[in-house]
Protein backbone atom coordinates (compact mmCIF):
# COMPACT_ATOMS: atom_id res chain seq x y z
CA UNK A 1 0.00 0.00 0.00
CA UNK A 2 0.96 3.37 -0.40
CA UNK A 3 3.36 4.88 2.62
CA UNK A 4 4.64 8.47 2.92
CA UNK A 5 6.81 8.99 5.69
CA UNK A 6 7.85 12.36 6.69
CA UNK A 7 11.45 13.56 8.01
CA UNK A 8 13.25 16.59 9.01
CA UNK A 9 10.98 18.87 11.56
CA UNK A 10 12.23 20.51 14.86
CA UNK A 11 12.00 23.54 17.04
CA UNK A 12 14.42 26.73 14.78
CA UNK A 13 14.21 30.09 15.80
CA UNK A 14 12.53 33.10 13.55
CA UNK A 15 14.93 33.61 10.63
CA UNK A 16 15.97 30.13 10.28
CA UNK A 17 15.63 27.01 7.85
CA UNK A 18 14.50 23.54 8.01
CA UNK A 19 14.06 20.95 4.82
CA UNK A 20 11.50 18.65 5.33
CA UNK A 21 11.75 15.08 3.21
CA UNK A 22 8.84 12.69 2.55
CA UNK A 23 9.80 9.20 1.05
CA UNK A 24 6.88 7.37 -0.42
CA UNK A 25 6.48 3.93 -1.91
CA UNK A 26 3.94 1.78 -2.89
CA UNK A 27 2.62 4.31 -5.79
CA UNK A 28 4.42 5.33 -8.92
CA UNK A 29 6.27 8.13 -7.57
CA UNK A 30 7.41 9.80 -10.88
CA UNK A 31 3.53 9.99 -12.30
CA UNK A 32 2.25 11.39 -9.50
CA UNK A 33 1.68 14.99 -8.45
CA UNK A 34 2.49 15.40 -4.63
CA UNK A 35 1.74 18.04 -1.93
CA UNK A 36 2.85 19.85 1.23
CA UNK A 37 0.35 20.87 3.69
CA UNK A 38 0.39 22.25 7.37
CA UNK A 39 -2.07 21.87 10.23
CA UNK A 40 -1.43 24.26 13.28
CA UNK A 41 -3.24 24.11 16.51
CA UNK A 42 -6.67 25.04 16.62
CA UNK A 43 -6.79 25.45 12.65
CA UNK A 44 -7.96 23.73 9.90
CA UNK A 45 -5.53 22.00 7.40
CA UNK A 46 -3.71 24.48 4.19
CA UNK A 47 -2.11 23.76 1.24
CA UNK A 48 1.69 25.01 1.50
CA UNK A 49 2.91 23.78 -1.90
CA UNK A 50 2.37 21.68 -4.79
CA UNK A 51 4.93 19.96 -7.08
CA UNK A 52 3.74 18.31 -10.87
CA UNK A 53 4.69 14.93 -11.35
CA UNK A 54 7.91 15.83 -13.55
CA UNK A 55 8.70 18.86 -11.29
CA UNK A 56 7.97 21.19 -13.86
CA UNK A 57 5.51 22.87 -12.86
CA UNK A 58 4.85 23.97 -8.94
CA UNK A 59 2.07 26.32 -6.99
CA UNK A 60 2.63 27.66 -2.89
CA UNK A 61 0.81 29.76 -0.87
CA UNK A 62 0.76 33.19 -0.98
CA UNK A 63 2.01 33.04 2.96
CA UNK A 64 4.77 30.83 2.12
CA UNK A 65 5.91 32.57 -1.53
CA UNK A 66 9.31 33.40 -1.53
CA UNK A 67 10.22 31.82 1.70
CA UNK A 68 9.15 28.16 0.75
CA UNK A 69 10.75 26.23 -2.04
CA UNK A 70 9.09 22.94 -2.76
CA UNK A 71 11.58 19.82 -5.23
CA UNK A 72 11.46 16.36 -6.03
CA UNK A 73 13.92 13.74 -6.89
CA UNK A 74 12.06 11.12 -8.91
CA UNK A 75 15.30 9.03 -8.42
CA UNK A 76 14.58 8.38 -4.55
CA UNK A 77 10.74 8.56 -4.16
CA UNK A 78 11.51 11.77 -2.37
CA UNK A 79 9.65 15.20 -2.38
CA UNK A 80 11.09 18.63 -0.49
CA UNK A 81 10.05 21.00 1.11
CA UNK A 82 12.90 23.88 1.89
CA UNK A 83 11.56 26.45 4.31
CA UNK A 84 13.43 29.56 4.88
CA UNK A 85 12.89 32.91 6.67
CA UNK A 86 11.05 30.50 9.17
CA UNK A 87 8.35 32.59 11.27
CA UNK A 88 6.56 31.92 14.29
CA UNK A 89 2.87 31.60 12.50
CA UNK A 90 4.86 28.86 10.40
CA UNK A 91 4.80 26.58 13.37
CA UNK A 92 2.13 23.63 12.98
CA UNK A 93 2.25 19.90 11.61
CA UNK A 94 3.83 19.25 8.39
CA UNK A 95 2.31 16.57 5.97
CA UNK A 96 2.70 15.02 2.58
CA UNK A 97 0.41 14.05 0.52
CA UNK A 98 -0.20 12.12 -3.07
CA UNK A 99 -2.54 13.10 -5.78
CA UNK A 100 -5.55 10.41 -6.63
CA UNK A 101 -4.94 10.21 -10.08
CA UNK A 102 -1.71 10.11 -12.16
CA UNK A 103 -0.27 12.71 -14.36
CA UNK A 104 -2.77 15.75 -12.81
CA UNK A 105 -1.70 19.05 -12.74
CA UNK A 106 -3.33 21.12 -11.12
CA UNK A 107 -3.58 19.13 -8.06
CA UNK A 108 -7.43 18.23 -7.85
CA UNK A 109 -7.59 15.13 -4.86
CA UNK A 110 -5.03 13.95 -2.68
CA UNK A 111 -5.91 10.57 -1.34
CA UNK A 112 -3.28 9.21 0.53
CA UNK A 113 -1.33 11.19 3.71
CA UNK A 114 1.73 10.84 5.52
CA UNK A 115 1.74 11.10 9.87
CA UNK A 116 2.88 14.31 9.67
CA UNK A 117 6.37 16.43 11.71
CA UNK A 118 6.20 18.74 13.44
CA UNK A 119 8.35 22.34 12.92
CA UNK A 120 8.03 24.97 15.78
CA UNK A 121 9.30 28.37 15.42
CA UNK A 122 9.96 30.09 18.49
CA UNK A 123 10.58 34.07 18.29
Amino acid sequence: QVQLVESGGGLVQAGGSLRLSCAASGLTFSRTSMGWFRQAPGKERESVAAISWTGHSTNYADSVKGRFTISRDNAKNTVYLQMDSLRPDDTAVYYCASQRVERTWPPREYNRWGQGTQVTVSS
